[in-house]
């Protein structure tokens, strides 16, 4: 088995400061972190989608490594519109898959059990929407090509709208471009994006894309074409892919706060169910 745990839209801020004045990014991500440690299953890898910090700072930055170094596995990461290319490298040089990134883009593919993750970098520096490009385009389609391992693609901006207007209208640009490169490849298991700060799953070039929730705060659900960006404090999540041969990838959401339970499935007494075990 390989499991890998997806965390997204951290949006950390400096030390003593606030989200929109409101929502207490870094001390929600500590939380998510904390979840994965007690996680009875520990994942193999963790997976960053972007937005790791909220406006690029360099103190955020400074921040995101603090939180991730309690992770004693392998972090990867790709920016988000609210990171830069620039500035994550800066920061994570030594981290995996950006140590061994060449160019202006974080883009590089990585071996996690027996899933080949891919990451691309989205990021459009100063724009909320994002883009791929021809130079990420062209090495997708090489690296696709030379290995047929069950791969994960992971991307900041989803490539395929959610029917939430004012988000779909700040999405990927190229993404028929993208569908082109994705599409003749049935080794390509998930699709795996951010951004949206909602759990979404759709269809993209045949393949399943999926939207994990933020480990901060939520956008409103609201499909109305005028709807302004708003968010709200719905439970923080964050996704856990489960690859094994047999079922392929499966993607389960796992949520950050603790709930009441676990509780045993107990029958009144006097009744029995099908399955219930004889005494």
């Amino acid at each position: 088995m390989t499991l890998i745990a997806q965390i997204t839209d951290l949006h950390l801020r400096p030390s003593g400061l606030t989200c929109y004045r409101v929502s207490d990014t870094n001390m929600l991500a500590e939380r998510a972190i904390k979840a994965i440690l007690g996680l009875e299953d520990r994942p193999d890898a963790v997976i960053v989608t972007g937005d790791l910090t909220d406006r690029d700072d360099p103190r955020e930055y400074a921040v995101a490594r603090t939180i991730l170094a309690k992770l004693p596995m392998p972090v990867f990461m790709i920016p988000g519109n609210h990171d830069t290319s620039a500035g994550m490298r800066r920061a994570f040089s030594d981290y995996p898959g950006i140590s061994e990134s060449t160019g202006e883009k974080l883009y590089y593919s990585a071996d996690i059990g027996s899933l080949r993750l891919i990451a691309l970098d989205s990021n459009v520096p100063g724009k909320p929407y994002g883009q791929v490009g021809e130079t990420q385009l062209e090495w997708l389609s090489k690296t696709l090509a030379e290995d047929d391992r069950p791969a994960l693609v992971a991307i900041h901006h989803p490539p395929a709208n959610t029917g939430i207007p004012h988000m779909d209208g700040i999405g990927l640009m190229d993404s028929d471009a993208l569908a082109d490169v994705i599409r003749p490849h049935a080794h390509v298991e998930r699709i795996i994006c951010g951004h949206v700060h909602r759990p979404i799953v759709a269809s993209f070039a045949g393949k399943i894309m999926t939207l994990a929730p933020s480990v901060a705060h939520q956008l409103v659900l609201d499909f109305k074409e005028d709807a302004q960006a708003m968010f709200n404090f719905e439970p923080s999540a964050f996704f856990l892919h489960k690859h094994t041969p047999k079922s392929g990838t499966v993607t389960h959401t796992a949520y950050v706060e603790n709930h009441p339970g676990p509780f045993p499935f107990w029958s009144d007494e006097g009744v029995t169910w099908p399955g219930d075990k004889p005494e």
